[in-house]
């Protein structure tokens, strides 16, 4: 397999070390790896398979070299900046910010999902929210055969989502210090409010689940909603999933479908407390899926458990995984 040359931008944050980890869990074939940051972690050293290398100051001429693909989570405004300079000098940006997601120009991307997708890139791939990445990699097979009619999302998303930030006021709060990165005590507590509010009184959180899940089916016709709170939980982000199909369906179909869609991990024996969990799902790349039941309060619906780690599958693995879709096109 060719060697490419790899550039992370946001090297040092949690989602760009997790990068680091996966891309050498995968054994992807890096060439030349270039790690970029902002000026305050200029200078540091990061390891990746046994050999050392400095982070770079991020700048306009970073991409002036050669290099195939530049994994970003560095944040929007980076993203925005950054991923258009790289992609004028023939790189190809998989990003992990929100800035691309809903620009009909840039495919988002699940790879279980919508693997055909990477074909109509323009030089820039976006990855998916953690919440819906997880979500649509369960739901697609059964929209595929039951054809999704509405669905309702209640997330229970842990604290490593808001980064180093996130975990610190949750470590804080344990130990009655106060909070920095929330608005209110995220220990012991339960904050309905992930990301700013909008004018329709939806968090920006709430909004990116239910535009993305569209996108990403291909599908604006399915009905969303959803609640997004977050949770003190380090790793591993939980979803309610409530789907209204709009063909009947048994029980055992769901099962039959769900134990063969791609990236799924069934849990579910209630008889024994079998069921999805995030410390169980905590640095691991598959989507764990439990009790499962029928929805009597409608003609066809089921609710679901969805459960994967954050920072892996809802980030770095995802992104990693769009890569491995490239090679095949470099």
């Amino acid at each position: 397999m060719k060697k490419v040359n790899i550039a992370i931008v946001g090297a040092t944050g949690m989602v760009g070390r997790t990068f680091l980890k996966v891309l050498e869990e995968r054994d992807f074939p890096v060439n030349n790896l270039y790690l970029f940051a902002s000026s305050r972690s200029k200078g540091k050293k990061l390891k990746f398979k046994n050999k050392e290398y400095s982070v770079e100051e991020l700048n306009e001429t970073s991409f002036n070299r050669d290099i195939h693909i530049a994994l970003f989570s560095a944040g929007s405004e980076v993203s925005k900046k950054y991923a258009p300079i790289a992609k004028e000098n023939g790189v190809i940006v998989v990003d992990n910010s929100s800035a691309w997601r809903m620009d009909k120009d840039v495919p988002l991307i699940v790879p279980e999902v919508n693997p055909e997708d990477i074909k109509w890139h323009n030089g820039i791939i976006s990855n998916p929210n953690c919440s819906t990445i997880q979500c649509v990699v369960p739901i697609k097979p059964l929209h595929d055969k039951f054809k999704i009619k509405r669905i309702v999302y209640s997330t229970y998303q842990a604290v490593s989502g808001s980064g180093m930030g996130g975990i610190k006021d949750l470590e804080n709060g344990i130990e009655g210090k106060p909070c920095s990165k929330y608005p209110h005590q995220i220990a012991f507590n339960c904050l309905p409010h992930i990301d700013i509010f909008m004018e329709n009184k939806y968090t920006k959180e709430e909004m990116k689940i239910i535009n993305e899940t569209q996108k990403i089916l291909n599908d604006y016709n399915i009905k969303i909603t959803a609640t997004a709170v977050r949770i003190p939980v380090r790793y591993g982000h939980s979803v309610a999933t409530n789907i209204e199909f709009e063909n009947p369906f048994e029980l055992k179909d769901i099962y039959k479908t769900l134990k063969t869609a791609k990236g799924v991990i069934l849990k579910d024996d209630i008889e024994n407390n079998i069921y999805p969990l995030p410390l169980e799902a905590e640095d691991t790349d598959e989507v764990y899926v439990g009790r499962i039941r029928r929805d009597f309060s409608v003609d066809n619906g089921v609710n679901l458990w969805i459960v994967a780690d954050n920072i892996r599958k809802g980030a770095a693995t995802n992104t990693v995984q769009i890569a491995e879709l490239l090679l095949q096109t470099i």
